[in-house]
C-alpha cells in the first residue's frame, strides 16, 4: 500500500533468486492530522492485505520527529504492485490518507539479498532488557508546524551555579547545518536554584541533531568544564554512560501552542512549576491549555508556551512580547534565569547569542 501517486516506471534489475519488491513511503503528518491518518491506516491496511501479491506492511513513527512516518509493504514481485498501485481502486483506497499529510516520498526497492536467509526473525530479548531505560528519545519527541520541541534537565551541586552559568553561557554554537534535511533552529537555557533546562528547537530530525551537538569539539569542551560541578556524575565518553545520562535527564516536550501571528521582537522566559510526579501530566496539560487561551487572544502578553514535563519536573518556555510584564504568564511558576539564548543564523550557519550569566 506504500504509495499516495506512484507513476510506472521500469524496475530496477533483480538478483535472479530473489522476486520480491519492497515498497517505502516516507510521510510528514499534518499538524492535529496524527490520529485522522492512524484511523485511515487502520482501515486500509486491512484492505490492501487483500490485494494479490502483498505480503505484509509496517507503520513506523520516527523517533526523532513525532510528525515523520514510514510505511513499508512487501510484495511478492513488481508486477503486483504496480498492477494495483495504478488502478481505480488503490486511488480510492488510499484517498482518506490524502488529508491528513503535507509531503510524501515514495521509493521501491527489488530485494537482492538478506539475513537471515528466509527471513526468519532471531529473538533479541535480552539484548532488550539490557537496553531498556537507556534509550534518551525513548518516544517521539513533539513537532508543531515543522518544528521539533525537547529540553534537558540535570541539576548541579549547590554553591556552583555561578561558576555553571558562565561556562554555559560561553561556548562557541555548532553550525546550526546539521545534514540536507535537519537544522538546529535555537538553544535556549534557564536555571533556577541548581536545576539547568537546556531547550531546543529543530527543523528535523532531533536525533540526528544531538548526535551532531555531541561530536562538535566546543560541546564536548563545554561538557567536560562542567562535570565536577554535577550532583550525578557521568562519563559522556562512554556510550552506556552517556546514553543513561541523557534518558535521565529528558524532559519532553507535551504541547506547544502560537499565536497566529508572531512579531519578530519577542522575549523568552521559563518558568518551573512545582508539582506531584502523579499529578505531572494533568498540570502540563491544564497549563496548556491556559496558555492555549491566552496565545490566541492578541490583548494578552503571550505569544507562544511550550510545556515540558517528566515526573515532578515541569517547565514553561514562553514567548512575550518585548518589555512585557512577565508576572502576568507565570500561572504560579518560578521565573528561571536566562543563561543563553541561540538561534540559528543564515547568513553565518551558526548561531546569534545572547547571553545572560546572572545566576
Amino acid at each position: 500500500m506504500t504509495t499516495l501517486d506512484d507513476r510506472h516506471t521500469t524496475p530496477a534489475p533483480s538478483a535472479p533468486t530473489i522476486t520480491r519488491l519492497r515498497v517505502v513511503l516516507l510521510l510528514d503528518v499534518l499538524d492535529g492530522k496524527q490520529q485522522a491518518f492512524l484511523d485511515a491506516y487502520e482501515q486500509i491496511r486491512h484492505q490492501v492485505a487483500a490485494v494479490p501479491g502483498h505480503i505484509s506492511d509496517q507503520l513506523c513513527q520516527s523517533l526523532g520527529n513525532s510528525s515523520q512516518w514510514l510505511i513499508t509493504s512487501e510484495w511478492e514481485d513488481s508486477e503486483s504492485f504496480l498492477e494495483w498501485v495504478e488502478s481505480a481502486a488503490h486511488r480510492k483506497m488510499v484517498e482518506p490518507l490524502h488529508n491528513t499529510v503535507r509531503d510524501t516520498t515514495s521509493l521501491r526497492f527489488m530485494v537482492a539479498a538478506e539475513t537471515p536467509e528466509g527471513g526468519a526473525r532471531r529473538a533479541r530479548t535480552s539484548a532488550v532488557s539490557r537496553s531498556a531505560g537507556l534509550d534518551p528519545l525513548p518516544a517521539p519527541p513533539l513537532c508543531t508546524n515543522g518544528v521539533v520541541r525537547h529540553a534537558i534537565t540535570f541539576t548541579v551541586e549547590p554553591g556552583k551555579e555561578p561558576e555553571v552559568a558562565r561556562i554555559l553561557a560561553g561556548y562557541q554554537s555548532p553550525k546550526a547545518q546539521v545534514d540536507d534535511s535537519t537544522r538546529l533552529l535555537r538553544t535556549s537555557l534557564f536555571m533556577h536554584g541548581n536545576r539547568v533546562v537546556r531547550a531546543v528547537e529543530v527543523s528535523g530530525d532531533l536525533g540526528n541533531a544531538l548526535r551532531h551537538v555531541a561530536a562538535q569539539p566546543e560541546v564536548r569542551a563545554v561538557e567536560e568544564a562542567i562535570n565536577p560541578y554535577l550532583q550525578e556524575a557521568r562519563d559522556l565518553t562512554d556510550g552506556a554512560s552517556a546514553r543513561a545520562f541523557f534518558a535521565k535527564a529528558a524532559l519532553p516536550a507535551i504541547e506547544h501552542v502560537a499565536a497566529a501571528d508572531l512579531p519578530s521582537d519577542v522575549a523568552r522566559h521559563a518558568f518551573v512549576h512545582p508539582v506531584k510526579a502523579e499529578q505531572g501530566p494533568a498540570e502540563a496539560r491544564r497549563l496548556a491549555a491556559l496558555d492555549a487561551e491566552d496565545a490566541a487572544d492578541a490583548g494578552q502578553p503571550l505569544l507562544a508556551s511550550t510545556v515540558f514535563q517528566r515526573g515532578d519536573v515541569l517547565v514553561r518556555v514562553v514567548d512575550v512580547g518585548a518589555g512585557a510584564d512577565t508576572s502576568a504568564v507565570a500561572r504560579g511558576g518560578r521565573a528561571m534565569e536566562p543563561v543563553t539564548d541561540r538561534r540559528a543564523d543564515d547568513a553565518q550557519g551558526r548561531t546569534a547569542v545572547r547571553t545572560s550569566p546572572k545566576v
